[in-house]
This record gives C-alpha cells, sequence and structure tokens, in this order.
C-alpha cells in the first residue's frame, strides 16, 4: 500500500498555481468566444453559454477568495474577468438576432434515406462504412 507523503508547498508556489489556473480558465472562455481560432480547422468557434459559464466561474472563485489573495493574484483575477466580460458583450452583439438561422455552409449535411434507422454510420461511395460523431450545436 503506497503512503501517504504530506508535502507543503509554498505560499509562492500557490500563487503561481492559482495564476496558472486562472489563465488556463481565462483562454478556455477566450476560445469559446471565438478569440482563439480552433486548432484543428483554424476557424474561430462561438460557444456563448460555455464562454458564460467559465465567466460565471472565474467570478465565482473570485467572491469566494474575497480577501484571500495577494495583490497579484486579485489584479490578475480582476483583469482577466473585466477582459473576458467585455468580449462576451462583443460576442453577444455580432451574434446573428436570429438564432435559427444557420448559414448554408456551416449546417452538417446529412442525407437521410426513409427507410433506414439513423445511426451514427453512414455508407462511402467506396461502398465502405463511414463512422460520424455529431457534437451538437
Amino acid at each position: 500500500m503506497a503512503e501517504y507523503q504530506n508535502t507543503t508547498v509554498s505560499s509562492g508556489e500557490m500563487a503561481q498555481r492559482f495564476i496558472e489556473f486562472v489563465m488556463m480558465q481565462a483562454q478556455n472562455a477566450a476560445f469559446m468566444l471565438g478569440q482563439i481560432p480552433h486548432p484543428q480547422t483554424g476557424k474561430a468557434e462561438v460557444n456563448l453559454d460555455v464562454a458564460q459559464l467559465l465567466i460565471d466561474q472565474l467570478v465565482m472563485i473570485q467572491e469566494k477568495t474575497k480577501g484571500n489573495l495577494n495583490s497579484d493574484e486579485s489584479r490578475i483575477l480582476a483583469g482577466a474577468i473585466s477582459n473576458l466580460q467585455m468580449a462576451f458583450v462583443d460576442a453577444v452583439r455580432e451574434e446573428p438576432s436570429n438564432k435559427t438561422e444557420i448559414p448554408a455552409e456551416a449546417a452538417p449535411q446529412v442525407e437521410q434515406k426513409p427507410q433506414e434507422a439513423p445511426g451514427p454510420e453512414q455508407a462511402d461511395p467506396d461502398g465502405k462504412k463511414k463512422f460520424v460523431k455529431s457534437y451538437g450545436s
């Protein structure tokens, strides 16, 4: 059985880890706001619901840690929240007013035959089965 090791972490290391955590959450939110392009497609993708969740989590952390952060931690957290909130407002303003309208090139084209049960596989023109996964939008 493995023994439990009690390792002490200095306050400087904890501050660095906290800042890294805040920056990672902020980067994820920026990605969801379309500020960082998708690594595979190179195109910016916007998911306002997830972005709002990540921003709200940072605000919650700010409230829960009030009075327990050093000046650098507080400044970085407040700055990240402020920047993300402004970017969120910009993203909402740029979003089309009608959410049901999807541009033709962005809409997934799925051809379904009436007698086949819908499933995760589609037939390739070569006759091979092709599996596709939808992440929903």
